[in-house]
């Protein structure tokens, strides 16, 4: 299975790449969005350390339980070969109505079929205010006439 643009990655291919992630996510099919990592891909997550397809998928099913009416937001930081950096904010709301702003980088790894073979990510949440949200289009894809993190001033 092959999952283009394929590495090496230049400027284009790898703004190409962050986009596919942040819709697929903003997506919330875990199915969907583990299908782009390798088989044995590994994961830190916060301080929790997945590896394989299959435990990806059940962590995001864990984690849209929780994390409700999530919106995503990604930006390349930087990319080289097979190698791309990410900087990110999502917000969501938990159970009791609480919203949050979670703040974030990821250093991603592909293998020559383009699947992610490696995600090392680090997050911190902040509560917000509901009227404190930048994050208002539907469920799904962000639109492409949305500002990204940089124009919000994230």
């Amino acid at each position: 299975m092959q999952r283009p643009p394929l590495p090496p990655f230049d400027a284009s291919t790898a703004v190409q790449k962050v986009r596919m992630a942040e819709d697929a996510w903003n997506g919330r099919d875990p199915a969907r969005v583990a299908l782009a990592y390798s088989a044995d891909s590994r994961w830190r997550n916060r301080a929790e350390f997945l590896e394989g397809r299959e435990a990806i998928e059940a962590f995001l099913i864990r984690k849209w339980q929780r994390e409700l009416d999530y919106r995503l937001i990604k930006e390349l930081w930087a990319f080289r070969d097979n190698r791309i950096a990410v900087r990110f904010a999502y917000e969501f709301h938990d159970d009791s109505g609480q919203w949050y702003r979670a703040y974030g980088n990821e250093n991603w790894e592909f293998d020559e079929h383009g699947l992610m073979r490696l995600r090392i990510a680090s997050i911190n949440d902040l509560p917000i205010a509901e009227a404190d949200r930048k994050y208002h289009w539907p469920q799904g894809r962000r639109p492409d006439d949305h500002p990204g993190l940089s124009e919000l001033g994230l």
